[in-house]
């Protein structure tokens, strides 16, 4: 199975308009276009539906540091994954997702289902990260994009990655979270290809 992407390269920094988030002069970041960008992969032999995910693998473990002026989140503390899209019951004949066509812009308090042309969109973890923001508190469905804290002292990965099941529907609703797709996929992943895509609003970093 081949994974290519007409927005980025692999292994490289990402545009500015696949982000949550871009470096703002004043305000350390603002919002950006949130764009979620373009993948296309090979046809798999006995697959009857895809899935989708885009896991950042380089959160803070702790919030102490993070988005603090005095300081950087230093590149030693643990890290933890976030979750950035989840995209089930993708059909067998669909092997590519336009940029833009999942997600074009910030939705505050998050995208409906609706939002999504194919497949089943599971929440991802702004849905946590924005609890009690009066503004932003929501289901956060789909995809929105990389915005890591901007005194981050490393650059953040985002795998995004392909997995072709043999099962045409996991079953899940929207809204499903990651250990609901782990566990519906289990035992039915026949094939599957990735590519990462790296990303800093740390003006040191750019």
């Amino acid at each position: 199975m081949e994974l290519t992407s007409r927005t980025f390269e692999d292994g490289e920094r990402g545009p500015d308009a696949v982000a949550l988030a871009v470096p703002h002069p004043d305000d350390h970041v603002t919002f950006s276009t949130n764009r979620n960008p373009h993948l296309a992969w090979t046809a798999v032999d006995g697959a009857s539906s895809y899935v989708v995910t885009c896991i950042d693998p380089d959160c803070p473990s702790a919030p102490d540091d993070v988005n603090q002026t005095d300081r950087e989140v230093p590149a030693d503390l643990p890290r933890i994954d976030f979750v950035h899209w989840l995209l089930a019951d993708i059909p067998s004949t669909t092997h590519e997702i336009s940029e833009g066509s999942h997600s074009d812009g910030v939705v505050e308090r998050g995208k409906g289902a609706d939002a999504t042309p194919v497949g089943i969109p599971g929440r991802n973890d702004y849905s946590a990260w924005f609890e009690g923001d009066e503004g932003l508190e929501g289901l956060w469905l789909g995809y929105d994009g990389p915005a890591p804290p901007w005194n981050d002292s490393i650059e953040h990965r985002y795998i995004f990655s392909v997995k072709a099941l043999d099962i045409a529907s996991t079953g899940l609703p929207p809204g499903f979270t990651r250990d609901d797709l782990d566990s519906a996929i289990d035992g039915h992943v026949i094939d599957e290809a990735s590519l990462t895509l790296t990303y800093t609003t740390n003006q040191r970093l750019r």
